[in-house]
């Protein structure tokens, strides 16, 4: 969907340990650019040694100018327009990365136990035990409804608020106590685990994830054209979203991207993982990647 060429330049809004981008640093080679956007400063510097060791590999040295970004990507089209970059190429793989949600000190699974934070960017000031510990039984409610399509989201919050009462809720374990004694049994046979909702919902709320996937899609929308452009004509922007919440954002925004004549989309339907690649990356099931390509409406 990328179609990465020589010289492009590609921005990596969520750039994780590097995965994606040291795959496309050679395809660009020496006259390419890579920009690296990340949150978290640990996986930044990760990511661009990575890029730089993909594209210094086999057949001489291919590497491209790393640019690294740190912030959130809602606020990474103006970074580029200030720096005078345009991109050729965007992805926004949307979440946490899995050494992230490995690391029970962020809080990110109900598998290990750890502080209930859920913070990927650390700056932020409040963490999901200030939110579950804080927060009215109504807008408990809300969040789970609204984050996590949680049924009974309503049960939920009030056990919450029940439950702190005998004592704060710090931690995963405890959260993921308290979510599964309400809902255990209610949802009838299901292969996800009773707490999954609440998490995802609480990780939501933490870092404003749909506002910042809702920022980034109308940098989009205005994203060609324009004084200070940061991206190129013909640019093409994919999103891998992992719910329905995210991906019906991304697919709306691509269907005006079209409709406004502005661009056109590359995925009628979303491209999943095949059955191999679930098997060797379980965590692949839920992803969606929707792709356009700008500067003007195309066929297909």
């Amino acid at each position: 969907m990328l179609s990465p060429h020589e010289g492009e330049t590609y921005v990596d809004c969520t750039a994780g340990l590097g995965g994606h981008a040291t795959l496309i640093a050679p395809l660009v080679g020496a006259s390419g650019r890579i920009v690296l956007n990340d949150v978290d400063d640990g996986n930044l510097g990760k990511a661009a040694e990575a890029v730089r060791r993909a594209g210094s590999g086999v057949g001489g040295d291919r590497c491209p100018e790393v640019v690294t970004i740190r912030g959130n990507f809602a606020e990474l089209p103006r970074a580029l327009g200030e720096r005078g970059i345009r991109a050729d190429m965007v992805l926004a793989d949307l979440g946490f990365s899995s050494n992230q949600v490995d690391d029970p000190a962020r809080g990110l699974s109900f598998r290990l136990d750890g502080p209930l934070d859920m913070r990927l960017d650390a700056s932020l000031k409040l963490s999901a035990a200030d939110l579950v510990n804080g927060l009215s039984e109504g807008e408990l409610a809300r969040i789970l409804r609204d984050y996590g399509e949680e049924r009974h989201a309503g049960l939920v919050a009030r056990k919450l608020v029940q439950a702190r009462k005998e004592s704060p809720i710090l931690t995963t374990a405890r959260l993921a106590e308290v979510v599964r004694s309400v809902l255990s049994g209610r949802s009838g046979p299901s292969q996800i685990d009773p707490a999954t909702r609440s998490f995802q919902a609480l990780r939501i709320g933490v870092n404003d994830e749909l506002g910042s996937l809702e920022a980034l899609l109308a940098a989009v929308l205005r994203g060609v054209g324009t004084s200070g452009s940061w991206l190129s004509g013909g640019a093409r922007v994919a999103i891998i979203s992992f719910h329905s919440l995210e991906d019906r954002l991304v697919k709306r925004a691509f269907e005006e991207v079209e409709s406004r004549g502005v661009g056109g989309v590359l995925t009628r339907s979303p491209v999943m993982a095949d059955e191999p690649e679930q098997r060797a990356n379980p965590r692949s099931r839920s992803a969606k990647l929707r792709a356009v390509r700008m500067g003007g409406a195309l066929g297909g």
